[in-house]
């Protein structure tokens, strides 16, 4: 039996990019009313009806795009970083869970009970946000109220020192002319609802905008991944590198601070949509700085970081 356990939780991915695993990811996502907040009785057949049936092979090809040999970037570099942080914490269980698909929060829970007397849950998403963390939380709870939950950790000195180190090598490897600070967006009416994630994200940028070597002016906060036709957080990255393409900006470098590991959202939407994009109205160079994955500065700061909550 070991003292101290960690469960590090990501969002989670299909199992496979066919179709059918894809559409069984979407329904549990999107079926999740922290995400879709609209009325039940509205969404479920609209979800089933349309959503499902025309989103999930488009969804497929876009996977496949960036499927890597060990399965989907996602969980391979969640399970690296766990991996890393294993390593750190010989005397520790450290596992992964995934708020959708496998494995899950309340199965790895139950196997880390057998074997550890303290457990302590950190969610891998940097900024709180009723989308995404408030389902850990509920899931976590469920199994056990009384287990920790580390929510959020975007405004740690650590962690903005670690990611403005990130950008910084990056942007003076070449002669960028814009970064794009890129966080996924949330529905307006969330934020009206309360969510403090509008305010993170700019406190994340505020600060570090302190710590990079980039002036300011060469700086722009934008939104991504929009779903539906709902207002969303803006501006948006794709409108906001339209307009830079067309003022005459050739060579911009884009980091999402949203994401620790790389997904579908930076490596396809990023990486291949909006370059090209940004490419077809004339710019030449849109970089898409890879996440943290398993940096093992990233690692230990983790561990830093849980050490400091037992």
């Amino acid at each position: 039996m070991k003292d101290n356990g960690l469960l590090l939780v990501n969002l989670g991915s299909p199992a496979t990019p066919t179709t059918k695993d894809i559409r069984d990811y979407l329904q549990e996502f999107l079926g999740d009313p922290n995400v879709v907040t609209m009325p039940r009785w509205l969404w479920k057949p609209l979800l089933k009806g349309f959503i499902l049936p025309f989103r999930s092979p488009r969804s497929s090809s876009l996977y496949r795009n960036i499927w890597l040999d060990e399965g989907s970037p996602l969980m391979v570099y969640t399970k690296r970083i766990t991996d890393k942080v294993q390593q750190l914490l010989p005397d520790w269980d450290v596992q992964m869970a995934m708020t959708y698909g496998q494995p899950s929060i309340p199965e790895t829970l139950h196997q880390m009970k057998q074997q550890c007397r303290h457990i302590t849950v950190l969610s891998l998403f940097p900024h709180y946000t009723k989308s995404t963390t408030d389902s850990i939380i509920e899931q976590v709870h469920e199994y056990d109220e009384h287990i920790p939950i580390i929510d959020r950790f975007a405004d740690n000195e650590e962690y903005l020192n670690l990611l403005a180190n990130h950008i910084n090598k990056a942007w003076q490897q070449a002669n960028y002319e814009l970064l794009f600070i890129s966080y996924h967006g949330i529905p307006q009416s969330m934020v009206k609802a309360g969510d403090p994630y509008q305010s993170e994200t700019q406190q994340t940028t505020n600060e570090l905008k302190k710590r990079l070597v980039i002036p300011n002016h060469q700086i722009k906060m934008v939104y991504q991944s929009k779903f539906g036709p709902m207002p969303w957080l803006q501006p948006y990255l794709s409108q906001s590198l339209l307009e830079q393409a067309q003022l005459g900006t050739k060579r911009v470098l884009v980091v999402s601070p949203s994401f620790v590991a790389d997904c579908l959202e930076t490596l396809e939407e990023d990486g291949m949509q909006n370059a090209q994009l940004f490419s077809d109205h004339g710019g030449e160079k849109l970089t898409m700085l890879p996440s943290l994955n398993d940096d093992p500065a990233f690692a230990k700061f983790i561990v830093h970081l849980v050490q400091g909550q037992a």
